[in-house]
């Protein structure tokens, strides 16, 4: 039996665990774009999704502390757009430190750089803004990466403490940590050695 779109859609949209965020645009390999909005359109009456802002979309993580769907990853909601639109982004330094847990500020505006132009869009509580940038070609990958290596910079090198290290070392998934050395090696020096000492096998001290 063939399988529909909303299928083949939602086997995608579950692999990711929770938190992903998307466009029609992710899903232009299993169909037309008609066929596309109106799978998306079903599935979210349906209640498998969740409709985020115009033209984007998440598959909500769910709280059984709260019992409650949690509010969408701004992380997930900002790549979604540079995917639509085909921007490259940054996030700033501030709104790097905030998604690593590094500042206790609570940010009513998550900030990326952009090769797109300025744009500011409401998710619940949160302005996310894009800057209009020249962006400098990183070669960095990862979402990881970037946030990681963004965060190093905006604390600056003699900030960096084995309490700083801890706490990245913590947010990031042991299963990512040699990817991100690898995907790291073009970043500063000083930066690359921090995140050596955040991917190793055991820290001491």
């Amino acid at each position: 039996m063939s399988q529909t779109f909303e299928d083949k859609a939602l086997y995608r949209i579950r692999g990711t665990g929770g938190g992903w965020a998307f466009s029609p645009r992710d899903f232009l390999d299993l169909g037309g774009r008609p066929t596309v909005d109106s799978g998306l359109h079903r599935l979210e009456k349906r209640g498998e999704i969740r409709r985020v802002i115009r033209g984007i979309y998440d598959y909500p993580r769910f709280s059984k502390l709260l019992d409650q769907s949690l509010s969408p990853d701004i992380d997930q909601v900002a790549r979604a757009l540079a995917r639509k639109f085909r921007w490259r982004i940054q996030p700033t330094g501030a709104t790097a430190l905030n998604f690593l847990g590094l500042s206790t500020q609570v940010p009513a505006r998550a900030v990326y750089l952009s090769d797109g132009p300025d744009r500011v869009y409401q998710i619940g509580n949160t302005a996310l803004a894009f800057e209009h940038t020249a962006l400098k070609e990183s070669g960095i990958e990862l979402k990881e990466s970037g946030l990681i290596v963004q965060a190093l910079k905006s604390l600056g090198q003699e900030r960096i403490t084995p309490e700083i290290i801890a706490k990245i070392r913590a947010w990031l998934p042991e299963s990512s940590r040699a990817k991100v050395l690898a995907d790291t090696k073009t970043a500063t020096g000083w930066v690359y050695s921090a995140i050596q000492q955040i991917t190793q096998e055991d820290v001491h001290g």
